[in-house]
């Protein structure tokens, strides 16, 4: 007799590998409460709130989220318009070296990040563009597209010709196609893909180290204070604010696209 019950070895696996994977994020949670300045003793002596209103008095945490926030919103709108272009030519046109391309298109995200970060500094230094908030875009776009792409070219692939023919038919126009056949099928994925940009843009640090200059998003600002501590404490509290900025998008992501199969002209 067949039984849906899992063995408790499995079990055991199951809870050790959660606990390996999510354990030391609840430690930082919890050392974002210690009355602990210096150390991370465990168990942590005391707790305290003291630590957040220390947070949200800090100009140069409020420097640092205003920059990561625009980065990654800049680079995202950039990655959806480009993203979804490319998606389109290559969903729906058939070319000798496709394959090649698509390759192409994905390896900055395949590609390790001391890589990308080293290719692009050196191409900025020699076209003699200055570091700044553009050069951290124009890298983090590099990967954003990738995502976005991924996305949409899967959603693209479950649409059938059929239906834009259909509408061609109809006599309806590009713009008309767009709005009322490509946007509602494809809009899932691609505030999907938009919602991972986001997040990987906000919280990369091997990139934007390359591409910054002088400027120091909240990635590279939780960084340089690991590396020269004053108020740990602190740090723990701007994590928990990256770790929201980029679990509830990707969360959100996974229950926008769960269904993505169930498009126009698809079947079952």
């Amino acid at each position: 007799m067949r039984s849906d019950q899992a063995p408790l070895s499995l079990k055991i696996a199951a809870i050790g590998g959660l606990l390996f994977l999510h354990l030391p994020i609840l430690l930082i949670f919890l050392y974002a409460f210690t009355t602990e300045e210096r150390t991370y003793a465990f168990p942590p002596p005391g707790l305290t709130l003291h630590w957040f209103s220390v947070a949200w008095n800090r100009p140069d945490i409020w420097e640092a989220l205003a920059l990561s926030v625009k980065v990654a919103t800049a680079a995202t709108a950039l990655a959806m318009v480009l993203g979804t272009l490319i998606s389109a030519a290559m969903a729906q046109a058939r070319f000798f070296g496709r394959e090649q391309i698509s390759l192409l298109i994905i390896l900055p995200i395949a590609l390790p990040g001391v890589i990308t970060g080293m290719s692009l500094r050196s191409a900025f230094g020699l076209m003699d563009i200055p570091f700044s908030t553009l050069t951290i875009i124009l890298g983090h776009a590099t990967f954003c597209i990738v995502i976005v792409y991924n996305n949409a070219v899967a959603r693209f692939r479950r649409l059938s010709g059929g239906v834009l023919e259909a509408s061609a038919d109809l006599g309806a126009n590009a713009f008309q196609t767009f709005r009322y056949i490509l946007l509602p099928n494809l809009g899932t994925a691609l505030l999907a893909g938009g919602m991972l940009a986001f997040a990987l843009s906000f919280d990369e640090v091997i990139v934007t180290t390359f591409t910054a200059g002088q400027q120091s998003t909240l990635p590279i600002w939780m960084l340089e204070e690991l590396i020269r501590p004053r108020q740990r404490p602190v740090t723990n509290v701007v994590a928990m604010v990256v770790f929201a900025a980029t679990f509830f998008p990707i969360l959100l992501a996974y229950y926008l696209t769960r269904n993505g199969s169930e498009t126009a002209g698809s079947g079952k």
